[in-house]
């Protein structure tokens, strides 16, 4: 095996930075009319699909490598000293098979090497094999980038290493000491960005490196950093979250423009931020009148265990190929220790295995590069977004290192991988052996070595220490002006309602589409007509699409609807091949950058819920929905529920207007698809950080949607929206005056004219439980009982509540009945507020089934008892 320690930088082949390069383009020293030996091509072909398995990658040596006789001439029934072509002309500069080895060796199997045996497209892998084989482009690089300023940046980034843990010998900050070189590879993205038409990086990464990205290309101050680690500083509570989670913004100039960086925040959860990066990439991306996935790149660093082990990294890729998610392509780059926390995770070229073969799933191709030679690492940086800008695809970088102390400074690495340990010990560091590369090349001399070195080191520590300056680095986001929302008027909707339904030319609409829009034209008739869901909830996008403010819905099968109650895309039902196959009505009401978009995600809550998330970060004016299919469904987004959606303004200062509509209502179909877990979400709530409602009408809807697309300061939405039951009952479906005078109300009084100091008992609900309660109060002709409903559980209306009770002078008792058992629902989390509520004297208490493990029944007969008791104990009957 040959040593790695003796690092050679071979002289640097750039790709080319002009994307109009043909992509059949052979490799250099070829031309048609050259014949190519047989054996020949199969020894060339052997080392573009089978090269990196003899790469030279692992500073530690410790990985196995293929045979190295898998790409010797022998094999292929050359002779060393044999012509590579029959007429005698070079092929790769080389005359001779021997010749032409030494040189696919040099391009496939040194410290940078090409896995594309994902690739399944013939004109990506020649375009591909053309870049790796190609001569070299020299000015593609500042000078101050390479050479001495390269080892100047290394120096940088290692000493701001070796100050912390002298500063702060016990701090946790998961150093980059064996991965320095990620510094170096992230400064070609930046600087060569502008040249591929990109203007913003927005990057995500775990917590291995990240102060140091947050010091030394984010801008950050490092005297702001080094607070989080001091135990005397005066003002802890500035501090919201761990430094390690912490993101950023910053601006940089570069030869080709100014290039806009944003760090995501994230939390412990790995790999989670990757769908984060996305949506925000996109929602950059969505920003002007077209979607333009060329301004903006999502660069998603990993770690190599988490890379391999995390689901989410999966449902993220394959999403990244579907309409409507998808950000034109992103830099993948694997900060691949070989380990996780202590779990050795060894690549092996003979296998082979990597922890980047994830990739496969998505015909991703893999640039693998040693960490300890930053000047292939930079071709690989070169070569990758050269690739994203020429297929709009996904491109990984496996930066292969080592982790110098363990999986933190709290580490004991002896303790689970003594070996590995003592090799990395003896291990020279990145910058002594690019130095000594440099002065064995002859490019410059020792003694300018010592010096850039020394140089480096104190202007390192004098940037470290220099106080912050009083305007910050890092660029406040940009908020939007929303308009004040007009109120409509009924001419305004029968307006919309001309326009939307009209058809193409030979377009045959489905039946139930049909009647939509009979129906919809009856209730814009008059301003007593009685209007449903479908109705307001199209009519509330509407208004916001005239008003300027763009809508995205996502979700799976929202398009639809999962209970049929949006029907948002109608299809031609005409068989004859005349008129469009489809239409979006409401894409007639968009206006540049205000459009209606609504996709169909993928089978998946996590990744979907974390691009909804990313996207609602930015600033424009839209409002942002992730529709469950059945509201249990969010289960499978926790992580981005609590850390996140919850949690991320207090923690981050990230600012979300997400809407998460979660179907929910007990319907008798067993534990499954019955509850949106609205008590989980109002355990979360606290400081204002949430809003969580449950509206019982088709005007409510209208009012909330409106409200959430306009409100500032924005708040993350919670809806336990309608299912089938409620979306059908005609008490539900309200007046067309509602939606055109009214607003949305937090609680809503009982409708019914009675006196209110005949009430003795008030029963208060929330969503479809009201009309259960109403039909058992007319059944029963019960009298001195009103129904009261709870639109708005948090923040919790107070003041209305208290304004509404006192109303009823003969008030005795409040009952609070919901549908869910007693350790679910809103009680636990809405009792103190009820009770706080209550005019003196007035008993409290609830109605609710009882308390189970595993949630409703799936018997309809005995749903349809509970309830029955359910609503005579909540009247007292």
């Amino acid at each position: 095996m040959r040593n790695p320690s003796l690092v050679q930088h071979s002289p640097l082949r750039r790709p080319h930075l002009d994307t109009g390069k043909s992509i059949t383009e052979a490799p250099t020293g070829w031309n048609s009319s050259q014949r190519v030996r047989p054996g020949v091509q199969r020894l060339l072909d052997a080392f573009r699909q089978r090269g990196y398995q003899c790469a030279v990658l692992d500073p530690l040596e410790h990985a196995p490598v293929a045979d190295e006789a898998l790409l010797t001439p022998q094999r292929f029934g050359l002779s060393p000293t044999e012509a590579v072509t029959e007429d005698g002309s070079p092929l790769l500069g080389a005359k001779t098979v021997q010749e032409l080895t030494t040189a696919l060796r040099a391009i496939y199997c040194g410290h940078l090497t090409l896995d594309a045996s994902a690739v399944r497209d013939e004109a990506r892998l020649a375009w591909l094999h053309a870049e790796m084989e190609s001569p070299v482009s020299e000015d593609t690089l500042p000078a101050a980038m390479t050479g001495l300023g390269l080892l100047a940046r290394l120096v940088h980034v290692q000493t701001w290493e070796h100050h912390v843990a002298r500063r702060f010998p016990h701090a946790k900050r998961f150093s980059l000491e064996g991965c320095e070189a990620l510094l170096p590879l992230l400064d070609v993205l930046t600087e060569q960005a502008g040249a591929h038409g990109v203007s913003k990086l927005v990057l995500g990464m775990p917590h291995r490196g990240r102060i140091n990205v947050l010091v030394n290309l984010m801008g950050r101050p490092a005297l702001d950093l080094l607070t989080y680690f001091d135990a005397k500083y005066p003002h802890p509570e500035q501090h919201k979250d761990l430094p390690y989670h912490l993101g950023a913004r910053h601006r940089v100039s570069t030869r080709h423009g100014d290039i806009d960086l944003e760090l995501a925040a994230n939390p412990s959860h790995l790999q989670s931020v990757q769908p984060v990066v996305a949506g925000m990439a996109r929602a950059s991306q969505d920003r002007g009148a077209t979607h333009t996935p060329q301004q903006t790149l999502p660069v998603m660093m990993h770690g190599d265990a988490a890379l391999a082990g995390q689901g989410v990294v999966m449902e993220s890729l394959v999403m990244g190929r579907k309409h409507g998610y998808s950000v034109g392509g992103t830099v993948h780059i694997v900060i691949n220790n070989q380990v996780g926390f202590t779990e050795l995770n060894v690549m092996d070229a003979e296998q082979p295995r990597y922890a980047s073969d994830v990739a496969r799933i998505i015909d991703a191709p893999v640039l693998r590069v040693s960490a300890d030679a930053p000047e292939q690492v930079q071709r690989a940086a070169e070569i990758a977004l050269a690739y994203r800008t020429r297929f709009g695809s996904d491109v990984f970088i496996d930066l292969i290192g080592y982790r110098r102390h363990g999986h933190s400074e709290h580490d004991v690495p002896t303790l689970t991988a003594p070996a590995r340990q003592a090799r990395i010990d003896q291990l020279s560091t990145v910058v002594e052996r690019y130095a000594a590369a440099l002065c064995d090349t002859g490019r410059v001399s020792e003694l300018d070595v010592m010096r850039v070195v020394a140089l480096s080191r104190e202007q390192a520590i004098a940037t470290f220490d220099r106080p912050p300056a009083e305007a910050p680095s890092i660029e406040a986001p940009r908020r939007a002006v929303v308009p004040a929302l007009p109120v409509p008027a009924l001419a305004q909707l029968q307006g919309i309602v001309s326009t939307l339904t009209q058809l193409p030319d030979g377009f045959q609409p489905h039946a139930m589409v049909q009647g939509l829009i009979k129906d919809w034209r009856t209730m814009t008739a008059q301003a007593d007509a009685r209007c449903d869901w479908r109705f307001a909830e199209n009519m509330a996008y509407a208004t916001l699409l005239q008003a300027g403010i763009g809508v995205r819905v996502s979700g799976m099968d929202v398009r639809r609807g999962t209970f049929m109650h949006r029907l948002a895309v109608w299809h031609g039902q005409q068989a004859d091949g005349r008129g469009p196959s489809m239409i979006q009505p409401l894409d007639r009401l968009s206006n540049g950058p205000a459009r209606f978009e609504i996709y169909n995600s993928q089978l998946s809550e996590e990744a979907v819920v974390g691009f909804e998330y990313g996207y609602s970060l930015d600033e424009s004016n839209r409002l942002a929905i992730w529709e469950a299919q059945f509201g249990d469904f969010v289960n499978g987004a926790q992580v981005y529920i609590d850390h996140y959606i919850a949690a991320g303004e207090a923690k981050w200062g990230c600012a979300s207007g997400l809407t998460l509509l979660l179907p929910h209502g007990y319907e008798g179909v067993g534990p499954e698809h019955s509850s949106g877990f609205l008590g989980r979400f109002l355990q979360l709530c606290a400081q204002g950080n949430l809003q969580v409602a449950m509206p019982s009408t088709a005007s409510q809807w209208f009012h909330l949607l409106r409200r959430q697309a306009s409100q500032r300061p924005r708040r993350p939405l919670v809806v336990m929206s309608p299912k089938g039951k409620l979306y059908d009952e005609p008490d539900s479906h309200t007046p067309l005056r509602e939606m055109l005078d009214g607003q949305f109300n937090p609680v809503l009084d009982d409708p019914r004219p009675q006196p209110w100091a005949e009430v003795e008992r008030v029963v208060l609900s929330s969503g479809k439980l009201y009309y259960d309660l109403a039909r058992g109060l007319r059944e029963a002709s019960a009298r001195g009982i009103a129904l009261l409903r709870l639109e708005q559980l948090y923040p919790f209306p107070q003041a209305d509540l208290r304004t509404l009770l006192k109303r009823y002078s003969g008030l005795r008792e409040l009952v609070w009945a919901q549908e869910e058992e007693l350790n679910q629902g809103a009680w636990p989390f809405i009792r103190d507020e009820l009770a706080d509520a209550c005019p003196e004297g007035v008993r409290l208490h609830c109605a609710a089934r009882d308390g189970t493990a595993a949630g409703p029944t799936v018997s309809q007969p005995i749903h349809q008892a509970e309830q029955h008791r359910l609503v005579r104990k909540a009247l007292g009957l």
